[in-house]
């Protein structure tokens, strides 16, 4: 036996992961039907974790502040996304997380729900980072989250999910890898600023994600929304870009602004976990220095 045989795993651990873009209009069933086709779709190009964008029941409804926009929420166990898409992720044999706007009695939360491949709920995560500015006033709508970050173990690998604004903040991609994450995702809704209209961040956006990548050396995906939405006078435009970036942080998978469609790409997590531990990321995290640098305990 040779070396190389003796270390040889007896079978790879792969995961094969995708993002949906598309756009949504007001209507309720006509936004779930055009995500479960996205989902067959890439099922069908054999993804085992579908992403959807963030909160693809209707329009991003956060770019004002209208109380009526309160009654589109639901339960999580009971959201009408949730429930049209178990079905599908059991009939698929896929993980979906799936993006809701949440209440839960007097508190209504940004939230997301894992779908396992068996179509059971694994729980709920709801929004840690509230974003507050024109055309992003979640605040209105939204509590910070209390759930903390949740890593969810689906059938297929260890996946950590935040919500849109959450991408911003390197700690919530720390967060879910302390927590045994081997893919990170992320759902959003982000496009034009209506107080700038020459401020562009779609790079930022990529860039802060690939970032994510490269410094916890674990692939992401982020899946945003795109088209016009007329919800307020002057709108607002979602600039697509969703894409997969490995652990290098290099765009493997990527859609353009306009694209309508689904990205596919799979890993070898085995591969992953011994390359993030040669990189030494978690061996050299010195917990013990926190305290003096931040003048509160570690």
């Amino acid at each position: 036996m040779t070396l190389a045989t003796r270390h040889s795993p007896l079978a790879t651990r792969t995961i094969s992961v995708a993002a949906l873009q598309t756009s949504y209009g007001t209507d309720l069933q006509a936004n779930i039907h055009k995500t479960i086709d996205l989902v067959r779709q890439a099922a069908d190009k054999g993804a085992q974790v579908i992403l959807p964008s963030e909160l693809f029941q209707g329009p991003y409804f956060c770019v004002t502040q209208e109380e009526d926009w309160f009654a589109t929420a639901h339960p999580w166990r009971q959201h009408p996304c949730v429930t049209a898409l178990s079905p599908v992720a059991k009939d698929l044999g896929v993980a979906v997380p799936v993006s809701i706007f949440e209440r839960d009695g007097p508190h209504y939360y940004n939230s997301l729900v894992m779908l396992d491949a068996d179509g059971e709920a694994l729980g709920v995560y709801r929004k840690s980072h509230i974003p507050d500015g024109p055309g992003y006033q979640e605040k209105y709508y939204f509590r910070p989250g209390d759930t903390g970050f949740r890593v969810w173990n689906t059938r297929f690998g260890k996946v950590g999910v935040g919500i849109c604004w959450d991408q911003w903040y390197p700690e919530t991609a720390r967060a879910m890898m302390l927590m045994g994450a081997e893919v990170l995702m992320y759902p959003t809704a982000i496009g034009s600023e209506p107080h700038d209209p020459s401020l562009d961040t779609a790079e930022p956006w990529r860039r802060a994600m690939q970032g994510h990548a490269v410094s916890n050396v674990v692939p992401v995906v982020g899946a945003n929304r795109t088209g016009h939405e007329q919800v307020t006078e002057a709108g607002q435009t979602f600039y697509g870009s969703s894409f997969i970036a490995d652990h290098r942080g290099d765009l493997v998978e990527t859609l353009g602004r306009h694209d309508e469609g689904v990205l596919v790409h799979s890993f070898d997590l085995d591969f992953l976990d011994r390359h993030r531990a040669a990189w030494g990321f978690f061996r050299d995290r010195r917990t013990d220095l926190y305290g003096a640098l931040t003048g509160k305990p570690a």
